[in-house]
């Protein structure tokens, strides 16, 4: 198993042309590309987000009350 050669690439070109036709192929290929486009910038803006996190400090983390301590502080503030 190796890769296509010329003979193959033919066949499956002509396979293509009979499927979808003269007029079909560029628009097949035009959507191709645009989402071939979209991905690319999808994955750099990830990209981007990724390294701008890592270069950011990490915020400190709040520790939240426990619910018995929130429960305690409303009564006395209800006193």
């Amino acid at each position: 198993m190796g890769s296509f050669g010329g003979i193959e690439i033919l066949v499956i070109v002509l396979v293509v042309l009979l499927l979808f036709g003269a007029k079909k192929i560029p628009e097949l290929a035009r959507g191709l590309g645009q989402g071939i486009t979209e991905f690319r910038k999808a994955s750099s803006d990830i990209r981007k987000e990724l390294e701008k996190g890592s270069d950011d400090p990490p915020e400190p983390k709040r520790e939240e009350p426990r619910r018995e301590e929130q429960k305690v502080k409303k009564e006395e503030q209800q006193d």
